[in-house]
C-alpha cells in the first residue's frame, strides 16, 4: 500500500474518505493498493492518476512503515505534481493545509504517525 504526500507552496494535499463506512469523512494522504510486479512509483503515479487527475513524478519515503492487520504494510512517499489540478474523483472533498492544520485535522488512523515528519517537510526542513 502507497500514501503520497504532495506538497505546493507549503502546503499538503489531503483527501477526505467515503469509504468504507467507518472511515468515512476522515483524512487521509491518498494512494492505494500496489498492483502484483508494480514498484511503489508506478503505483502512486497510476493511483493519483485515478484518484486525482494528476501526473506526479518522485517517490522519497517518509516516514516508518505502517503495518496493516492483514500483513501488508502501508508507505508513504513524497511526490512532485508535474501536471494537472487535483481534483475529488474518488474522495468526498480535497484540501490543503499547513504545518498547524495537518495536527487539527481528523486523520485516519494509519496516516497519523507521519504527522511529525510531514510537518518538517511543510516547514522545508527536509
Amino acid at each position: 500500500m502507497v500514501a503520497a504526500a504532495i506538497i505546493v507552496d507549503g502546503r499538503l494535499l489531503l483527501a477526505q474518505r467515503t469509504r468504507p463506512p467507518e472511515l468515512a469523512g476522515l483524512w487521509e494522504l491518498p494512494g492505494g493498493k500496489a498492483e502484483a510486479g508494480e514498484s511503489p512509483e508506478d503505483a502512486l503515479r497510476r493511483e493519483l492518476r485515478e484518484e486525482l487527475g494528476v501526473e506526479v513524478s518522485g517517490g522519497d519515503r517518509i516516514g516508518d512503515d505502517v503495518p496493516l492487520p492483514d500483513g501488508r504494510v502501508l508507505r508513504a512517499y513524497r511526490v512532485e505534481l508535474v501536471s494537472g489540478t487535483p481534483a475529488a474523483l474518488d474522495h468526498a472533498e480535497l484540501r490543503w493545509v499547513d504545518g498547524r492544520e495537518l495536527g487539527e485535522i481528523d486523520l485516519v488512523g494509519n496516516d497519523r504517525g507521519w504527522v511529525p515528519d510531514l510537518r518538517l517537510h511543510l516547514n522545508g526542513w527536509a
